[in-house]
């Protein structure tokens, strides 16, 4: 009985769990800097890996029109995973160096252990969607 009223009084203190609303998308366009590769540890889903070049530039100065300032640019590379099985395989076969692609997917932020033994942080777009554009 005292564990009953303990529960009870306890429930009524602590607001119930409610699920908030967030989201976490990327959208990408840019050109992909290796060709991909294909990875399975033992025990895990298989996946395609590659890298993706965005970039993006500006023009400093006083000039809006575009006749003055210097253009400065600054490219980021992006490590991209797909492990949705039909587009895993497909990204696999068919994205090639250089290739100009769109890729929709949610931002992870992760930790493994290297070959030494040493934790390293690692960032990448789990990409849900991958579309293939002509140069």
């Amino acid at each position: 009985q005292v564990l009953r009223q303990f529960v009870r009084h306890d429930s009524d203190t602590v607001p119930s769990l409610v699920l908030e609303r967030s989201m976490n998308r990327v959208q990408l366009l840019g050109r992909v800097g290796q060709d991909p590769i294909m990875r399975q540890v033992e025990g895990k889903n298989p996946v395609t890996i590659f890298s993706l070049a965005t970039n993006e530039m500006w023009r400093t100065g006083d000039s809006e029109v575009g006749q003055g300032g210097d253009v400065s640019q600054k490219t980021t590379w992006h490590r991209i995973s797909v492990f949705r099985p039909g587009l895993r395989d497909v990204t696999y076969q068919y994205v090639r160096k250089g290739s100009r692609i769109y890729v929709e997917g949610k931002i992870d932020y992760g930790e493994y252990t290297d070959k030494n033994n040493v934790r390293r942080q690692a960032t990448t777009i789990i990409a849900d969607n991958v579309i293939f554009l002509s140069d």
